[in-house]
């Protein structure tokens, strides 16, 4: 009864330390409600104009991204309209040279064909270039020199935003090799158009890489905040579940303790009753103090272990009674099954835990027979029950290997986890497993020795 007092103060610093695991458990989403924090206190900093201005482009561009067509076909109406209006008006004239040779349908051709390509202009700009290079050098050749021909410019920018500068120059050598040819055939207009054509281009080319490296830099910025975001999320999640590990593993010291303490007050009341029953029954009474305290720290660490995902498996585990329909289910998977028991069990002994281990170690066995042995012709399940010990042993007279049929030895590679994961689950029950194949290779085996008695402490 002295010692109970000493074996109480590690569990009240354990529970410290797990408050103080929880506390960081929830630090992200303290980190998280300050950035939110942080950030409203940046927008209200930001002036109403800005924001204004900055909320009506985020909408533009979300528009843009669910209906792009839309946006494509009122920017390529607005400079078609643009385009007929300078026919009809006759305000082409105005820039063309004296000796324009070009009938004025051409011109209105002309008009169209360098606004209507225009809807394509995002999808396939380097082709909308191609197709307005043979335009503008009519254009040129002729005198005309209609206006829209500067719509060359916006195909030229797209390429810019997305594409190479090897074929940002190619676009831009399309551009300039009409102008510079109207420049050869008339002289006169070197200085006018060819200069303010090529400064055109400069300034397109120029603010469409400022714009890319806006955009590439705004870009790296947002995954790099995103990155860090899912690192921190990943850390929280990897202390959690370090912190639930550690838990688990002083489930074993409060269950250990606390049943030793029970047991020995139990062999002391069973002792007393015989010579003091008062001291019986305050042994009693210890023993149910000592079991409600254990109980309760049991529930609290299991309510931190749980699973609380919806998914997670609340049906109650198998048991030696369903080992019957698993064997049904192996043979309509086609590996005949045959069952074969000898003894028989002791109820008491055969406690839920160890039928669910050697309902596991058989479901593991016969399925890596089914995954990985080749050509399979039949399996035995052999039960074998003893006043202390059970022995499972199932063989197969399949031939081949793989990573679920690898004896679990020090050479074993890594993938053979199915036959570790059978023998740490014998390893609980102090039980024994050894996986190998036959003799001469005529199929593979899997041994279960499980005692039926609990090892004292």
């Amino acid at each position: 009864m002295s010692n109970r007092p000493r074996g109480r103060e590690p569990d009240r610093d354990r529970e410290q330390d797990r408050e103080q695991g929880r506390g960081q458990g929830r630090e992200p989403d303290t980190d998280r409600e300050q950035g939110r924090e942080q950030g409203r206190g940046t927008e209200d900093t930001v002036p109403p104009l800005t924001r204004i201005i900055r909320d009506a482009l985020d909408r533009l561009r979300a528009f843009d991204r669910r209906r792009p067509r839309v946006w494509d076909a009122a920017v390529t109406g607005f400079w078609t309209v643009a385009a007929v209006l300078d026919y009809t008006s006759g305000g082409w004239r105005n820039t063309a040279h004296d000796n324009v040779t070009a009938p004025e349908f051409l011109v209105l051709l002309m008009s169209l064909g360098f606004s209507l390509p225009l809807l394509w202009r995002r999808t396939h700009p380097l082709a909308v270039v191609l197709l307005m290079t043979p335009i503008s050098l009519v254009n040129i050749w002729t005198g005309a020199v209609v206006q829209a021909s500067l719509l060359q410019l916006i195909p030229v920018f797209q390429i810019v935003l997305r594409s190479s500068f090897r074929t940002v120059g190619a676009a831009a050598l399309l551009f300039v090799v009409p102008v510079l040819s109207g420049g050869v055939r008339i002289p006169s207009t070197w200085g006018q158009e060819v200069v303010s054509y090529v400064w055109g281009l400069v300034f397109v080319v120029l603010l469409g890489i400022a714009v890319r490296t806006r955009r590439e830099y705004t870009e790296a910025l947002v995954e790099r905040a995103h990155r860090l975001e899912r690192e921190r999320d990943q850390q929280a999640r990897l202390a959690a579940a370090a912190e639930r590990t550690r838990i688990a593993r002083e489930m074993h010291d409060i269950i250990g303790h606390n049943l030793s303490v029970i047991t020995g007050l139990a062999d002391g009341g069973a002792y007393a009753a015989r010579r003091n029953p008062e001291r019986a029954g305050q042994a009693l009474e210890a023993i149910g103090t000592t079991s409600r305290q254990a109980l309760s720290e049991l529930r609290r660490l299991l309510g931190v272990l749980r699973d609380d995902h919806p998914d997670a498996e609340r049906t109650p585990q198998p048991t030696l009674d369903e080992l019957a329909p698993l064997i049904e289910r192996v043979r309509g998977a086609g590996l005949p099954v045959h069952l074969e028991l000898n003894g028989e069990p002791t109820p008491s002994s055969l406690t839920p835990g160890r039928q669910l281990t050697v309902y596991r170690v058989i479901q593991e066995a016969l399925t890596n027979t089914l995954k990985h042995a080749t050509d399979p012709t039949s399996a035995t399940v052999t039960l074998t029950y003893s006043p202390t010990h059970l022995d499972a042993r199932i063989t197969d007279t399949g031939t081949g290997t793989g990573a679920g049929r690898t004896a679990d030895t020090e050479e074993a590679p890594p993938a053979a986890q199915g036959i570790m994961g059978m023998r740490e689950r014998a390893a609980l029950y102090d039980g024994s497993l050894e996986a190998g194949p036959l003799p001469d290779d005529t199929g593979w085996q899997v041994q279960l020795r499980l005692p039926l008695e609990e090892s004292h402490p």
